[in-house]
């Protein structure tokens, strides 16, 4: 195979950041993805309707020239968000609601401490159609970090999926065979993200022959056990899997650093990074739907129109991106070379 044109996809988890960091971060995921699921995690988070829609006036004015890129927007849960909040953020248009357990993640200190506590919240949701995002992860400073996303399996995610049974939930970046199976185990309201990093990447690419900070993620990489399951469910086409990068940039200077940030900056070479896992599998007749049919299908939205191709053409991931003010970013794969290239 020397070239595969698919229907455009879509990215169903990702970050931009704000501010100056919109003139790289948009242009990279509008380049091949139409729509975009917006993570909500500024400082200050974006915790209501107005905040949700002035985010997204900022998204677009980044757009390049002609392009028709949508971000899809998120609401940040609190221990404050109220019902209420939820119907008027529906009304507004904001797509989804994200749960973060707070301390889970970059800009999260602000997230949930008694995920109990909000089950008016996710009423309201369910009533509403709003979605529930949730970074499945515990925070507790006792359990392991390989362990955190089996513990909050355990511990919340069974009971909201069997308190909530109408309320659509994507399980985000799932990092282990257990929230695999776990996804696999429940009904149609039920579905993940896998991000690149956690199909090619396991533990020890972030820690064997020193620690490597620009693999450094949360979820972090657990063992090639974990990262097998994942590529095998993607390489058996469920439904229930779909695309979602969770690119994350941070500065390079942030990254390399005694507390460095967690996260994956991969737009630049997302789409031809999900190609090679599937080529790897010899699953290429399954990659359309992972990228371009399974999300839309899964958030109740329709399928683009448009189509993108990639050709197999060898080419190098850049060691550094450079932002308009002279900040540097390390993207993820930074200097490895991909067999897949968008056309």
């Amino acid at each position: 195979m020397q070239s595969i044109t698919i229907r455009q996809p879509d990215d169903w988890h990702l970050h931009f950041r704000d501010n100056e960091m919109l003139a790289e971060t948009v242009p990279a995921t509008a380049r091949c993805f139409a729509r975009a699921i917006v993570m909500p995690n500024l400082v200050p988070p974006v915790t209501n309707a107005s905040l949700a829609m002035a985010y997204k006036e900022r998204i677009l004015a980044a757009r390049p020239a002609g392009s028709q890129f949508e971000p899809l927007m998120t609401l940040y849960l609190t221990n404050e968000t109220t019902p209420a909040d939820i119907t008027a953020a529906k009304a507004a248009g904001v797509t989804a609601c994200k749960l973060y357990p707070a301390g889970a993640t970059t800009n999260s200190d602000a997230a949930v401490k008694g995920i109990s506590a909000l089950y008016p919240v996710f009423e309201q949701m369910q009533k509403d159609g709003m979605l529930l995002l949730v970074h499945g992860e515990v925070t507790e400073s006792h359990v392991d970090i390989f362990d955190r996303e089996k513990v909050f399996i355990d511990q919340y995610m069974v009971k909201i999926v069997q308190d909530f049974p109408a309320l659509k939930v994507v399980f985000e970046h799932i990092t282990t065979g257990d929230a695999a199976d776990f996804v696999l185990a429940h009904g149609a309201n039920v579905g993940a993200t896998i991000t690149p990093q956690h199909l090619l990447l396991n533990r020890n690419d972030l820690l064997v022959g020193g620690v490597r900070p620009h693999n450094y993620c949360l979820p972090v990489l657990k063992r090639n056990t974990h990262q097998a399951r994942l590529r095998e469910v993607v390489a058996e086409g469920s439904k229930k899997f779909f695309l979602g990068t969770d690119s994350a940039p941070h500065a390079k200077h942030r990254k390399e650093n005694a507390c460095g940030c967690a996260g994956c900056y991969s737009a630049w070479s997302a789409i031809e990074l999900y190609a090679e896992v599937f080529e790897q599998l010899n699953a290429m007749d399954k990659f359309e739907d992972f990228a371009s049919n399974n999300g839309p299908d899964f958030y109740g939205l329709p399928r683009n129109e448009g189509t993108i191709t990639l050709v197999k053409e060898s080419w190098q991931v850049p060691e550094l991106v450079t932002l308009a003010d002279g900040t540097e970013m390390v993207p993820f794969f930074a200097g490895q070379t991909l067999n897949w290239k968008l056309a």
